[in-house]
């Protein structure tokens, strides 16, 4: 587990490994570096839920994070998945610094974090070294509050309209687009549970993936096998939000 530990720490010590600060002007990212903090994410930290104050904003390196909404049944669903393509608190920099909805941790590893207050300070004002009327942190989170509107427009389309089987693969394939292996940690109670789906039917949408070659499912882990297949097997939504962010955000390989 230490060994484990520290790899996951030696791949999240540069702010450059989440795209939004790889894709900041190196000026700006010095700018901006003071104010981050390097902080570990184990699995299911809630990191702020309905009616509380955001006080902390997240660029994961190698979480994920998911924002959810929970009904006072306790029935809850997935509206957004972010990892290191992303921020966790976008909110703040349309003006709000109330949550809305839970954001937790799904799979471990880090982030860097930023005070709200600071973050909003920061996107308020443009630093001295732009020369540009709006910086581009202002530029880049605007951008990314866009793809994010999409992911969640299109998650509750998703749900309303498409099978089980669809789901699950859209799921899958935001999830491979944010890590940098080809396998997750996640049992089908979990999965169901983000879905808003009954356990029974992740079960046999995995079963038939499973079936097909198309991943490998075992002791709450999946490994995917043949990706063109999986993206093939999803619905439309994947497609929308990935032309999305293709669009909007500067991709780093």
């Amino acid at each position: 587990m230490a060994e484990q530990n520290h790899r996951i720490a030696k791949l999240a010590d540069d702010p450059r490994r989440n795209q939004l600060l790889a894709a900041l002007p190196e000026d700006e990212l010095a700018w901006l570096t003071p104010h981050l903090e390097a902080v570990p994410m184990p699995s299911d930290k809630t990191l702020f839920a309905p009616g509380m104050a955001i006080r902390h904003a997240y660029f994961p390196t190698t979480a994920i994070v998911s924002l959810l909404y929970v009904l006072e049944s306790g029935a809850s669903a997935e509206i957004a998945v972010i990892g290191n393509d992303g921020l966790v608190g976008a909110s703040l920099v349309m003006g709000s610094d109330m949550a809305t909805c839970w954001a937790a941790t799904q799979s471990e590893g880090q982030a860097y974090r930023i005070a709200g207050r600071w973050l909003k300070e920061l996107f308020q004002h443009t630093p001295k070294a732009s020369h540009h009327p709006a910086s581009a942190l202002q530029d880049l989170l605007l951008r990314y509050t866009q793809t994010l509107l999409t992911q969640m427009a299109q998650t509750a389309v998703c749900n309303r309209h498409h099978s089980v089987d669809q789901q699950l693969c859209r799921w899958l394939l935001l999830r491979l687009d944010r890590l940098p292996a080809n396998e997750l940690a996640m049992t089908q109670e979990q999965i169901a549970r983000l879905l808003g789906v009954r356990r029974e039917g992740v079960s046999e949408a995995a079963g038939r993936l499973h079936k097909a070659g198309v991943i490998d499912y075992r002791r709450g882990r999946i490994r995917v096998l043949d990706r063109s297949e999986l993206q093939a097997r999803s619905c439309e939504c994947y497609a929308v939000v990935r032309r999305e962010v293709e669009r909007l955000l500067p991709r780093r390989d």
